[in-house]
Parts: C-alpha cells; structure tokens; sequence
C-alpha cells in the first residue's frame, strides 16, 4: 500500500467513525423532533374536535396550515443540526490530521507529493512549496529533492504541499486545506426514511464527501 493509499484509508476511516457517530447523534435528535411533531398533531386535533360543527370546515383548514408550518420548522431545525454535526465532524478530522502530521508517515507524505511533481513537470523547473509549520522539515527534505526548488509558504495552508510549474503555468494543490474543502463542499447527509412495523420513521445519515491523499 502506498503512502497516499495509506493517507487516504487514514482519512476515510477517520470520516466513517465521525459520521457513525454524527449519524446516532442525528438518529436521536430526528426522534425527539418527531415526537414533538406527534404531540403537536394530537393536540391540534384534540382541539378541533371541541369546535362546534360549523366550525368544522374552517378548523380543518387552520389544521392543515399549522401542521405545515409545524413540518417546515422541523425541517429548518434538522438542517441546522445538520450544518452543526457536519461543522464539528470536519473541526475533528482537522485535529486528525495535525496528529497524522507529528508521524513519519507524513514526511513520507511529503517525500511523495515532491517527487511526483517532479516527476510531472519532467525536467523543467518546480518550486515546492512547504507550510510554515513544517519548516523545520524544508532542509531535510530539500537534500532529498535537488531537482525541486523548495520554499517556505507565507501562510499555512494546514499541511501538504503545493507546487508550482512555472513555465506551464501550472498549480499542483496537494495542501490538506484544499482536500477538507473539497471533502466539505462534496459531504452531505442522506436521509432516508422508512416505516417498520410499528409505523415510525427513521432516518439514515450518510456522506458522498471523501478527503483523498
């Protein structure tokens, strides 16, 4: 396994265990909306049956706007929940991969990005460029890599690298900034609901979203 392939299961078994646990966490606030969503029709109707029968007609209809207002709001709350879990997710595997940084896997990480945008600008010139924080990596790594130009970024980018081809105009953006908004920008939570037996509902939260090395 490569140290990319092993970057990316890394990744993604951190995303799979962040997302089990924001998916129970969702599980449980769904429930206690719905439930609040079930007193609030009983209620309604507990009322509507004490109107007076010509008032029937108009109690239905004040009925059915409630509930639909109820139903908006409960979508509105879910998806802030949902902003809320995929914010704090996403702060987590941050502070996952500041750890993954303080392990050699990492300075092989970084040995690999080199040399395949080494090997990609073939022969012509590149400047590598390396996060602050990990400039007491810059030497090292430049005595590993003479046909790279290796340089100290001017703001953190989180870890990674990013190279640039000059005369091709070309950016190669291998930073982990750039990888957690990808994942960011592509994660989302599936819900699907489905009655059993006893006629509830429930809700499954899953993401597209993945953060490749």
């Amino acid at each position: 396994m490569t140290t990319e392939e092993k970057l990316k299961h890394f990744l993604d078994t951190c995303m799979e265990d962040a997302r089990a646990r924001s998916s129970r966490m969702l599980d449980e606030y769904t429930a206690a909306l719905q439930k609040s969503f079930e007193e609030h029709k009983q209620d309604a109707r507990r009322r509507a049956q004490m109107q007076v029968r010509q008032e029937t007609e108009k109690i239905g209809r004040e009925l059915n706007k409630k509930l639909s207002a109820a139903q908006l709001e409960q979508k509105r709350a879910l998806g802030r929940r949902q902003e809320e879990l995929k914010d704090k997710l996403f702060v987590e595997l941050q502070n996952r991969l500041a750890e993954y940084r303080e392990t050699p896997e990492y300075q092989k990480l970084l040995e690999g990005q080199i040399t395949a945008a080494v090997d990609f600008a073939k022969g012509e010139e590149v400047v590598v460029y390396l996060d602050p924080s990990d400039a007491d990596k810059l030497e090292g790594l430049a005595l590993c890599h003479p046909r790279a130009s290796l340089k100290q970024s001017d703001y953190s980018f989180l870890g990674g690298t990013r190279a640039l081809i000059p005369a091709r105009n070309i950016l190669i953006d291998n930073s982990f900034q750039a990888r957690l908004a990808e994942a960011k920008e592509q994660f989302h939570f599936s819900l699907h609901t489905a009655a059993g037996k006893s006629g509830s509902k429930t809700m499954e939260a899953s993401s597209e979203g993945r953060v490749q090395g």
